[in-house]
């Protein structure tokens, strides 16, 4: 089988052997336990889920690859702790801020279990939410953010409950407030205390490292916290440090420096007295979103292997230099975990073509330069494409301006514009087919890339996309035994210049053109945005008023089948009206009244009215997305 447009996305090497091709040119899922096994077509799975109501854009959750991302990550650091001998154990925790939803946590926690997973926390709801869920035994519950009295007095009980709530120490003030509420209460706290590190590490969250991050004390404000804990008798219960290394992390060598820094902070602490057990290095594993394997924003260039490695032996030589014991090590990396595990499936509802593959002819009373422009064909070679194109944009623009000035009618104006794109898609045509064209022409080129528009909101779906420049891995879902004859960009449905994708994964590296096929009339088009699993859900807004889509929890069984595990309808228009104070109910009423008095004025009748009524009562309770009605047609 030709894999060829398969490997053009990159898709063996961001997918990490849980994407396959099927024999028909579907992109499947496989089953990470069972490597060998055929995939699971994407489109038929999405063809059942619309013949159960279910439809697209929806977020697709793989139970099989977030049991794979926890397997994978406790498997690397107990294959390194074994190998450099390491005499301690590590133990995970998920921070909940990466992905809130139950669907989510639930599982981590399920998944989780046998290695004693454990939650962070990041402010008192995030908290609330933890402790009604069933951690497993032994599991860290680690507090971090500000906090008030109440966050701190939930912490304290908690403990006492037999949770393993670990309140960190962000500010010197928040000390105050856990001396004041452990007093108050009787008992002693577990704590932790945030270190800020020198360290500054690279990557788009550089700002969150260093001696000038937002959370943490400084090494006097340490210093001070510990005669204070020592005056209130309470050293004793400063068990963790907590140091974060940084997000998205690219370079190991980052990681290596500030894991020795901490650990110089741990020793030290340790000789003044505190009794630390817990190690804790906070975030900062990265997501390979590219599959290039360098250190840049979007990949790294290290293993998941050489990560846990790096940690262990630098510890071990830090701890064995200063004669200390080996902590329990402690990572909270969320976005290794969830990423790979969503998928953002949307269809491609339209699209413009900027180019024409049949010929148009000037009419004969039209301007020449419409006929000068239809010429250019004729002088068109590989050493001439330049200057092709430069004609093309002038005659286009001067026919413009000529429409303009009241010279030339909308007709000749349409006409120009037709042969303009017949003349830029004999263009393309070329280039696709020449191997030393000058990048001056690929650029230009670029302003005639075709626009896809999908069913989806960037800002609500792919928020770091339109606010940090995020890349994700995108791919078509069908047709990839098939070459794409399309370079397109993705516009989403919002009422927004912004809303759009004009980043890609390749095969060669980022592309400003996703390559895409030619759509069909009876065909849904489908594409993926992978790896989404990290924020995207949590930061998303609402904008246009765009609500959460619906969520599709799959997994397969003991037979290697994927089934349907979960579903979550997404947003009605009335949920999100009144997420923006507005109550449904009342707009259903004021409707009601400007329509009655559309009747008592004559300008619509009675059975007018209704169907209005109808209509908008079945759209108030309706999706926020674009709604294909009384379709018939299946995947293939």
């Amino acid at each position: 089988m030709d894999d060829s447009v398969f490997r053009s996305y990159a898709i063996d090497r961001w997918g990490r052997g849980m994407l396959g091709l099927c024999e028909n040119g579907d992109l499947g899922l496989l089953d990470p336990s069972r490597p060998a096994a055929a995939p699971t077509s994407l489109p038929v799975l999405l063809d059942n889920m619309r013949a159960r109501g279910i439809d697209t854009p929806l977020i697709l959750r793989v139970g099989a690859f977030l049991r794979r991302s926890l397997d994978d990550l406790n498997g690397a650091f107990a294959r390194a702790i074994a190998t450099a001998g390491y005499k301690s154990v590590y133990r995970g925790v998920f921070p909940i801020k990466v992905n809130q939803q139950a669907g989510v946590v639930d599982r981590i926690l399920d998944y989780g279990r046998a290695y004693g997973f454990g939650l962070e926390a990041g402010s008192k709801p995030e908290l609330i939410l933890a402790l009604s869920r069933d951690l497993p035994e032994g599991a860290l519950l680690i507090c971090n953010g500000i906090k008030d009295a109440e966050y701190v007095r939930l912490g304290i009980l908690a403990r006492k409950a037999g949770i393993n709530c670990v309140l960190v120490i962000e500010s010197p003030g928040e000390l105050d407030t856990v001396i004041a509420e452990a007093k108050r209460l009787g008992e002693k706290p577990m704590l932790g205390v945030r270190i800020k590190l020198t360290r500054r590490v690279s990557g788009n969250w550089a700002d969150s490292s260093g001696d000038r991050s937002t959370f943490g004390l400084t090494t006097k404000e340490v210093v001070d916290m510990l005669e204070k804990l020592r005056a209130q008798d309470m050293l004793d219960c400063l068990t963790l440090q907590h140091s974060h290394l940084g997000s998205q992390v690219p370079q190991i060598m980052d990681i290596r420096q500030a894991v020795d820094e901490a650990c110089r902070f741990f020793t030290e602490l340790r000789r003044l007295g505190a009794p630390l057990e817990y190690l804790d290095l906070g975030g900062g594993l990265g997501i390979d979103y590219t599959g290039e394997a360098r250190a840049t924003d979007n990949s790294m260039n290290y293993t998941l292997d050489e990560y846990c490695t790096n940690i262990v032996e630098t510890v071990i030589y830090a701890m064995d230099e200063a004669d200390q014991p080996h902590p329990v090590l402690v990572t909270e990396s969320g976005r290794a975990i969830v990423a790979h595990s969503s998928i953002l499936i949307s269809d491609i509802l339209e699209a413009s073509y900027f180019d024409r593959s049949e010929p148009i002819s000037p009419e004969p009373d039209d301007h020449h330069m419409l006929s000068d422009m239809a010429a250019i064909t004729g002088y068109l070679s590989p050493r001439r494409v330049q200057e092709c194109l430069n004609d093309a944009e002038y005659y286009r623009e001067e026919l413009r301006a000529l429409f303009r000035r009241g010279v030339i009618d909308i007709e000749q104006v349409a006409r120009a514009e037709q042969i303009f794109l017949y003349v830029v898609g004999r263009i393309k045509d070329l280039v696709a087919q020449s191997d030393n064209v000058s990048p001056e022409v690929l650029e230009e080129l670029n302003e005639h890339r075709d626009i896809y528009r999908a069913n989806f909101s960037l800002f609500q779906s792919l928020p770091d996309v339109w606010a940090i420049d995020q890349v994700l891995p995108i791919a078509p879902l069908q047709r990839l035994n098939e070459k794409p004859g399309r370079r397109a960009i993705l516009s989403d449905i919002t009422c927004d210049s912004d809303g759009k994708i004009n980043q890609f994964v390749l095969e060669d590296g980022i592309d400003n053109a996703l390559p895409i096929h030619e759509l069909r009339a009876t065909e849904r088009y489908y594409i993926g945005v992978f790896l989404v699993g990290a924020y995207q859900e949590t930061l998303g807004d609402l904008h246009n008023l765009f609500g959460d889509t619906n969520v599709v929890t799959v997994d397969f069984n003991a037979e290697g089948i994927l089934e349907l595990e979960h579903e979550v309808e997404g947003d009605t228009v009335a949920e999100v009206l009144s997420a923006v104070e507005y109550e449904p109910r009342q707009c259903l009423d004021a409707f009601k009244g400007i329509v009655e008095r559309a009747v008592r004025s004559g300008r619509i009748n009675p059975g007018q009215r209704r169907i209005l009524m109808e209509t908008y009562r079945e759209s108030l309770n309706g999706y926020t997305y674009y709604e294909h009605l009384h379709e018939e047609e299946s995947h293939g």
